[in-house]
């Protein structure tokens, strides 16, 4: 274990914990997590969790502009989505995660391509809709957290399956705590 991947460890439970807040200042936290782990995530020959911290960095960047325009006194707002959005992010992640494994498999000496893909696409999925403040981010994200807790472990990424096992923890609360904002805030 590495200090960098303590320093990104340290850097993703304050981010996680201000989005469950609803706190826009979660962002800079963030943007610095990810700048770390690609390093560290390289250096593990987990490549696709390495390339998504590039994505997450422009996802992060603009989730805090949209998160700027939407802020309110008591935080920022949050909702559901439609049957059909669901169904279509659901179906598209599925494509995404397929094709990317494939190609992870077949042209990198990636360790866990089909498990380190499934991580990376639910991620990209989970964070994409975090960034447009919805409820079902939050099911995305403990998911993500219980198949990267053992991934990481068997790479000995200790502290990351730590992280990630606080990050289940800090999941479940954002679910509670965004279920009953979006219930506060649905119209009546």
């Amino acid at each position: 274990m590495s200090q960098l991947e303590w320093l990104a460890a340290a850097l993703v439970l304050i981010n996680v914990a201000l989005v469950a807040l609803r706190s826009v200042w979660n962002y800079p936290f963030a943007l610095a997590a990810v700048s770390v782990y690609a390093v560290v995530f390289h250096d593990a020959r987990l490549y696709s969790d390495m390339a998504l911290q590039g994505f997450f960095f422009a996802l992060n960047l603009y989730g805090w502009a949209a998160w700027m325009r939407a802020r309110e006194d008591r935080g920022v707002p949050v909702g559901w989505m439609t049957d059909r959005a669901r169904l279509l992010w659901g179906v598209v992640t599925i494509i995404a995660w397929v094709v990317w494994s494939s190609l992870m498999h077949r042209y990198t000496d990636a360790v866990a391509p089909w498990v380190d893909g499934a991580i990376a696409m639910l991620s990209i999925t989970a964070q994409w809709l975090l960034a447009r403040r919805r409820v079902e981010s939050w099911w995305l994200w403990i998911l993500v957290d219980l198949i990267a807790v053992p991934l990481f472990a068997w790479r000995g990424l200790y502290a990351t399956s730590i992280v990630y096992v606080i990050l289940l923890g800090l999941s479940i609360d954002g679910l509670i705590q965004w279920r009953r904002a979006a219930a506060q805030e649905a119209p009546a």
